[in-house]
This record gives C-alpha cells, sequence and structure tokens, in this order.
C-alpha cells in the first residue's frame, strides 16, 4: 500500500481509505447502503489492515450513530493500528442544537462520537458541511479547544464551497487555530465539478482530497451498461435520488472508454476508476467501501499499478465537460492557460509520501 501525506499535515495515511457507511444499515438511505455487523466489520477491518489500509472513515449520521458503534467494535483491541476518521454537522435529530458547528454541537458531538467509537481521540474530526449560521471563528475556536485537549488530532472539511473552505483557512491563520488539512469531496470520472475551483484550492492551500463515492454512486461498479436495466442489487434502485444526479449519456461515454481500458488492462472497471482518481492532483486517499468480501478485495485491486498516459488522456477525454461560469474562459482560450489550466491539465502531483 502506498501512503501520502494529507495534505500539508505531517500524518500519512493510506491510498485507499475504508468508508463505514455500510455498518450499522439503520433508516432507508444507509439500510440501502449496507446493514453490516460488528461480526462482519471485524472481519473487512481485517482485509484491510492486511492489505495496508489503516483508515477508516465514518459520521455520526450515518445509521444514527450505528457506523460509529459498529466500527468501534470492529477495531477494538487495535486502535493503535488504524487511523479513525468521522464527521459532524448534519442533523442527527429535531432539536434546535442537533445540527450545525456551534460550539455546544461541536463538544456534545465529538463526547458521543469518542464514546461510540469507543476510543479516547478522533485522528480527523470533519465538518461535514457548513454552518452558515454560526460564526466561523466560534467553530475554529471549538475545534482549537478539541485538538489542545487531545481529543482530536486534525481537523478537516466536508463538501465546503470554495469560499467557506478559504474563509475557514484565513480565520485559522488569523487567529493562530489549526488549519484544515483535508477536504472530503465527491470526486469520480462521471463527476468532476471538484476540479474547478477546490482542486487549484487544494493545491495552493494544502488541503488533501479525501475522495468520497469514487464509483459515482454506484454507478461505476462494471454492472451498469448502455441500454440494459439496472441489474438487480444494484444500490440505485434505492438511493439514486440521494445522489448526485448524472446524465446518462454522459455516464455511458465513460462507461465505454472503462470498459475499452479494462480489455486492454485486464483490470476490472471500478479498479480503473479508483485507480484513475489516484493519479489525480490533490488526492491524498480514495474512501472505498463494500458491502461483501468480495467487493472489498476488488476495490483493493485499484492499487498496485497504474494507467499509462494514453489510457489517462482517453478517460479525460471520455469524462471532461465544458467548464462553468466563471472558468469556461481559461479552457478555451489557450492564452489563460497560466492563470487557470484546464480540467486535465493541472500538473503539480499528488500530496504524497
Amino acid at each position: 500500500m502506498e501512503y501520502r501525506r494529507l495534505g500539508a499535515s505531517g500524518l500519512k495515511v493510506p491510498a485507499l481509505s475504508f468508508g463505514a457507511g455500510t455498518f450499522g444499515g439503520r433508516g432507508p438511505l444507509f439500510g440501502a447502503w449496507g446493514t453490516t455487523d460488528a461480526r462482519e466489520a471485524r472481519r473487512l477491518v481485517d482485509i484491510c489492515l492486511d492489505a495496508g489500509v489503516t483508515m477508516f472513515d465514518t459520521a455520526d449520521v450515518y445509521s444514527d450513530g450505528a457506523s460509529e458503534e459498529v466500527l468501534g467494535e470492529a477495531i477494538k483491541g487495535r486502535r493503535d493500528r488504524v487511523i479513525v476518521s468521522t464527521k459532524t454537522g448534519l442533523p442527527t435529530g429535531d432539536g434546535p442544537n442537533d445540527a450545525g458547528s456551534s460550539r455546544s454541537r461541536l463538544i456534545t458531538a465529538c463526547e458521543d462520537a469518542l464514546r461510540r467509537l469507543g476510543t479516547d481521540h478522533i485522528d480527523l474530526l470533519q465538518l461535514h458541511a457548513f454552518d452558515a449560521g454560526t460564526p466561523v471563528e466560534e467553530v475554529l475556536s471549538t475545534l482549537d479547544d478539541l485538538v489542545r485537549a487531545g481529543k482530536v488530532r486534525y481537523t478537516g472539511i466536508s463538501n465546503f464551497s470554495g469560499w467557506q473552505a478559504m474563509k475557514s483557512l484565513a480565520v485559522a491563520e488569523r487567529y493562530g487555530h489549526p488549519r484544515h488539512v483535508a477536504h472530503q469531496v465527491h470526486y469520480s470520472l462521471v463527476s468532476r465539478d471538484y476540479e474547478w475551483e477546490l482542486m487549484p484550492l487544494g493545491l495552493d492551500q494544502g488541503l488533501g482530497a479525501l475522495v468520497w463515492s469514487p464509483l459515482g454512486w454506484g454507478r461505476l461498479t462494471g454492472r451498469v451498461r448502455r441500454d440494459r436495466p439496472l441489474p438487480a442489487g444494484s444500490r440505485l434502485h434505492d438511493t439514486a435520488d440521494y445522489g448526485p444526479p448524472v446524465e446518462d449519456a454522459h455516464l455511458y461515454r465513460v462507461i465505454d472508454a472503462l470498459d475499452e481500458v479494462a480489455e486492454e488492462t485486464g483490470r476490472a472497471v471500478p479498479q480503473i476508476a479508483i485507480n484513475w482518481l489516484l493519479q489525480r492532483p490533490t488526492v491524498s486517499s480514495v474512501i472505498i467501501g463494500a458491502r461483501t468480501e468480495e467487493q472489498l478485495r476488488q476495490n483493493l485491486g485499484a492499487v498496485g499499478w497504474t494507467l499509462t498516459p494514453d489510457q489517462m488522456a482517453r478517460l479525460n477525454a471520455a469524462s471532461g465537460k465544458a467548464a462553468p461560469y466563471p472558468y469556461f474562459p481559461y479552457e478555451r482560450q489557450e492564452g489563460f492557460a497560466r492563470l487557470a489550466p484546464p480540467v486535465g491539465g493541472l500538473t503539480p502531483p499528488p500530496t504524497a509520501a
């Protein structure tokens, strides 16, 4: 397993990490993701550790906290071998303080997460969404307190816009609070919006990308095909409306390119989709999920090899889209390239060990 630095921090994380969204299985969304119990989770953790996957990502909103509980049981007795990442900020109840990033909410959420995970510290605590109703100064001073208390080692963000991330970083620098080192983002061959603003921001500010849904919300598993109904058992039957939409024409164009590269390499479609991400700038770790040992072992096969420059170029071409405003002038006019490279043109390498 390759290990990379998490953004501008000194923490090294595996190129692949494991997402525990399938643990617990409560509610209509997460129940459709998976219903892995503690015994099954422990087996999946065993496989991950054997492969060098040492980081495990969860959130308090996953299955109403059950994901954290199951993960805590699965890592019991080997806490010193793993990196635990969790998130908070999305609604976990109907109360006025059951959502957001207020001082009260963050302290309570951290204590609850520590209890559910059965640990005395969280290696990476991420804000699951931007809270426009709480002053950024309050958010960051609270995170500072949690770091100083030893309950949190590093902080990060998830699903922030560029201005929200930059404001947080600027306030942290102004007051001497710990800077966020990670941004957990939606990024895949069928959803490359991350590249327009957040990727350049990550390069400039040292934010390592932790990629969620690398298989396009289950669309790049190799089972979805042009002119065929969704296969039985696909979670898209129950969860498609919860995730970012993808136009069918764009999806099938990407799938055609993946199939072509799969035939050339002898690799599975999901492995190619993940390997493509691992070669993209700013990516510190790609979060893989699995409901079964078979799925997990297949996803683990995405490392230890690399796509050729020609294969990367073809996948870039098939998955690329016209840039939205205000980025399209840079895409269409060569003279602007030195100011803002187009999609696929960002050349600095990923933050790596």
